[in-house]
């Protein structure tokens, strides 16, 4: 007999894991998360938070949205990524990065009612993890995961409780392992990987210090520092990641990996940041250092059987390109309304098996991409005369040429310009956040033609309501009010909604039928003039892909699982046969 159960446990309480316990709270489904430390984050690891992660924290409640806006660093402050000699130093050159220049700004405003912010792990933890006790998660601090066996009814975990040293049994329906990028579960489970850890050596070091003069005029979250001659291969680049503006800071320095990792006590921190800033007399207030390891592993199989992984469990990577959390936390996004409707008897099992299909594919995507945002600084290197075995004091003489009226240092300008700007890849890569397409058992595309990408696929994010990718935002208007509202906020909740307009009334009636006989809610909107909402601007028009008269069938997650470009002549049994596959009845 178990100590504990309950139907879903959740093993760690990051951004993974949190995300989840608050989701399938909110969805009704009873259960249990677990940390085996006595806090939450204590170091503000991930930061970035894209509009996709902010349309997650909107489903779960505009009060939870709110919430982020208000501690996390507003989007126009992440600013400019700029690259330096040190802080106090010459500026070698920046890019406009985070949606801020222009032409990234307007595709920021035109794909989602959110904004992009900073806000740190230290702040989005918490702010995730109180949801989900607030809304009935339980949840116990200093329990360790130890192993877990399934069966074909459940899940048996045994734990520790780290403060008495005593183990217990947690019995449940389905288990979660969100546990980080050494998991337990994952191993326990025999997930496959592929690729490589530990490819590189990373210390952070955070601290406080007030470095308003340095950085105040030029905002950025990132402030990368090229010194020839520093600590790592006779090349040196550091990163000075602003933690709040402008007074709490990261530094990201390497180490080689061939190497021990080196112990940062108060004296090497001070010394490190003294050199990137640029500041001989800089004190600083230590707050904690840490090492850590870049890795390049993704989980090809995200599941097995009754057991789900999600977050840095299945996909560890470094932190390039902002991906981590978002991706966490866009996994439990996934997972909580299916795990929902099969454990509320609304879809069979095998409606579970759609998490592998849809985000191990994620999960490839975003840690290739990770690692290749890497090797793309290297241009940057080359530019600059810093490659690999060349003399430090050649380096600084590269450096300074740049100046110089040379038609070599006019090519070496143009060459660092260009590899400068290339790094969008990285700071701007709205389509890597944006444009993940499903292809599961979960949704229907049947024979309807995916729409190729007109342009860059990373850079650009092209809505479409082909089914399988994330339905596109446009703002239509309550009739009664004029109250703006974005098409996503008619749509998830852990519901699936009809999509219609004017001449489509029959798909509403067929939600409203369809939902009785399935026992599930199916909401459902007909927007139009004189409807609820009206599309006054006609952009919803312009991007919803069907006539007046077709319907978009879209999931809890805001994914199109199914779409008719017109009225058909039985809308209700195709909305029925849609809905039974979908949910693999």
């Amino acid at each position: 007999m178990s100590d504990i159960q309950t139907d879903v446990l959740v093993i760690g309480t990051g951004p993974a894991g949190s995300a989840a316990a608050a989701l399938l709270s909110s969805y009704g489904v009873e259960n249990m998360a677990i940390n085996r430390y006595r806090w939450l984050a204590n170091t503000p690891r991930a930061h970035i938070t894209n509009q996709r992660t902010m349309e997650v924290l909107r489903d779960l409640g505009r009060d939870v949205e709110d919430e982020a806006y208000l501690f996390a660093t507003h989007q126009d402050l992440m600013g400019e990524n700029v690259f330096c000699e040190s802080l106090a130093g010459e500026e070698i050159g920046r890019m406009t990065a985070w949606g801020n220049s222009p032409q990234s700004k307007a595709e920021h405003l035109l794909s989602s009612p959110t904004m992009m912010n900073d806000m740190p792990q230290t702040l989005m933890e918490p702010l995730l993890f109180k949801t989900a006790c607030k809304r009935g998660t339980q949840a116990r601090m200093s329990t360790e995961y130890l192993s877990h066996e399934q069966d074909e009814d459940g899940v048996t975990t045994t734990c520790r409780d780290r403060l008495s040293g005593k183990d217990l049994t947690i019995r449940s329906k389905y288990l979660i392992g969100a546990d980080g990028g050494k998991s337990l579960v994952a191993e326990h489970a025999g997930l496959p990987f592929d690729g490589k850890m530990a490819v590189g050596g990373s210390m952070n070091i955070h601290f406080r210090a007030d470095l308003t003069k340095y950085v105040a005029h030029r905002p950025s979250v990132l402030y990368w520092v090229m010194q020839p001659g520093a600590d790592v291969g006779g090349i040196g680049m550091g990163l000075v990641r602003m933690v709040r503006p402008w007074n709490e800071w990261l530094i990201v320095w390497g180490y080689d990996i061939n190497q021990d990792a080196p112990d940062v006590d108060a004296e090497m921190a001070t010394n490190v940041a003294r050199q990137l800033v640029g500041d001989p007399d800089l004190e600083i207030e230590l707050l904690s250092a840490n090492t850590w390891t870049v890795n390049n592993y993704y989980a090809t199989r995200t599941s097995e059987g009754r057991v789900f992984c999600m977050g840095d469990a299945i996909h560890r990577h470094p932190p390039s390109n902002g991906l981590g959390s978002n991706t966490s936390i866009q996994d439990a996004f996934n997972l909580a309304w299916k795990l929902a409707m099969v454990l509320n008897g609304t879809a069979g099992a095998t409606l579970l098996d759609s998490y592998d299909a849809e985000r191990a594919p994620v999960a490839k995507q975003i840690v290739t991409r990770a690692n290749k945002s890497i090797g793309e600084t290297k241009p940057i290197f080359d530019a600059l005369g810093m490659t690999e075995g060349v003399k430090p004091e050649e380096m600084q003489k590269s450096l300074e040429a740049r100046g110089d009226a040379t038609p070599e240092a006019e090519a070496q300008r143009a060459a660092l310009r260009a590899a400068i700007a290339h790094k969008k890849y990285e700071f701007d890569a709205h389509g890597v956040e944006m444009n993940q397409r499903y292809r599961s058992g979960a949704i229907l595309a049947e024979d309807q033609q995916e729409p190729p990408f007109e342009k860059d696929a990373e850079l650009h994010y092209q809505p479409t309501t082909w089914p399988g990718a994330r339905l596109p935002h446009a703002w239509v208007y309550t009739h009664e009010t004029g109250e703006p509202l974005s098409t996503l906020d008619l749509c998830g909740h852990g519901r699936f909604t009809i999509l219609t307009a004017i001449g489509g009334e029959r798909w509403a009636d067929a939600a409203r039928a369809v939902g009785d006989r399935l026992g599930i809610e199916i909401a459902a909107h007909v927007i139009g003039p004189r409807r609820p909402h009206v599309d006054h601007t006609g952009n919803w028009a312009a991007l919803r892909e069907v006539s007046d008269s077709g319907c978009l069938l879209v999931r809890p997650d805001h994914h199109v699982a199914w779409r008719r470009h017109a009225m058909t002549d039985d809308p209700e049994g195709d909305l029925t046969a849609a809905m039974k596959t979908i949910l693999a009845l």
